[in-house]
C-alpha cells in the first residue's frame, strides 16, 4: 500500500485503461469497502453501488456516457446511486439507522427532530433530497478513488453522462434512487498524464 501522500500523487483521472488487465476480486471488494466505510451526513449512508459487469450493458452505458472509452476498457464500472425517498424525514430507513445507535428514547426523539428540521431549513428550500444525497455520494467516491490509488489501481470519475439514459439502461427506480456519478477502475495504459493544480496560497484564506 502506498502512503496517503503517495496515493494522492499516483491518482489521476485515467483516460486510457488497459482492457486486458483486470482487478483481482479481493482488491475490488476492498475498493467497495472504502466506499462503504465513508462518512455521511447524519450517518445516513445515502449511497448504493451498482457494479456493471456484462459487456452488453457496458456498451449501452458507454453510449449514455458520451462514448467515453473508460466505460468499456476499464476493469470495473461502478454507478453510484443517491438515495432519495428513503432518506426523507420520518421514514423507516431513517428511523432504523438512528435506532442502531442504541440511544435513550429522549435522545433518539431529539435526533429525529433535528434531522427533520435540517431538511426543512437547509435542504428542501435550498436544494433537493437528491442533491443532498449526491453530495454524500461524492465523499464515498473520493475515498474509493484514493483507496484504489493506494493499492496501485487507477480510476476515473465520470460526470459526462446523460442521467436519464444511464437510469434507463440500468432500469433504476427513480422514485427510490437517482444516479449521482459513475467511476471506473482498472490499470492505466501508458504513462500518467500531466496534472495541473493551483498553488495552495491561491486557494486558502485565513480569517
Amino acid at each position: 500500500m502506498l502512503t496517503f501522500t503517495e496515493a494522492m500523487a499516483f491518482r489521476h483521472a485515467c483516460k486510457q485503461f488497459d482492457p486486458d488487465k483486470k482487478i483481482p476480486d479481493n482488491d475490488f471488494e476492498q475498493i467497495l469497502e472504502f466506499g462503504r466505510l465513508s462518512p455521511s451526513s447524519f450517518g445516513m449512508e445515502q449511497w448504493r453501488f451498482v457494479v456493471v459487469k456484462t459487456p452488453e450493458r457496458r456498451k449501452q452505458l458507454k453510449a449514455a456516457c458520451w462514448g467515453q472509452a473508460q466505460i468499456t476498457d476499464s476493469s470495473h464500472v461502478v454507478v453510484i446511486l443517491a438515495k432519495t425517498s428513503a432518506v426523507k424525514p420520518n421514514t423507516s430507513y431513517v428511523n432504523k439507522l438512528f435506532q442502531r445507535r442504541n440511544l435513550p428514547d429522549e435522545a433518539l426523539k431529539l435526533y429525529l427532530e433535528k434531522y427533520e428540521n435540517h431538511h426543512k431549513v437547509e435542504i428542501d428550500p435550498i436544494m433537493s433530497t437528491y442533491a443532498w444525497s449526491a453530495r454524500q455520494c461524492y465523499i464515498a467516491l473520493a475515498n474509493m478513488m484514493t483507496g484504489a490509488a493506494a493499492m496501485g489501481i487507477d480510476s476515473c470519475p465520470i460526470e459526462g453522462f446523460s442521467k436519464a439514459q444511464v437510469e434507463k439502461v440500468l432500469s433504476i427506480d427513480t422514485s427510490e434512487h437517482e444516479v449521482a456519478v459513475l467511476v471506473t477502475f482498472g490499470y492505466r495504459a501508458g504513462e500518467q498524464t500531466a496534472r495541473y493544480r493551483q498553488k495552495l496560497d491561491d486557494l486558502v484564506e485565513y480569517c
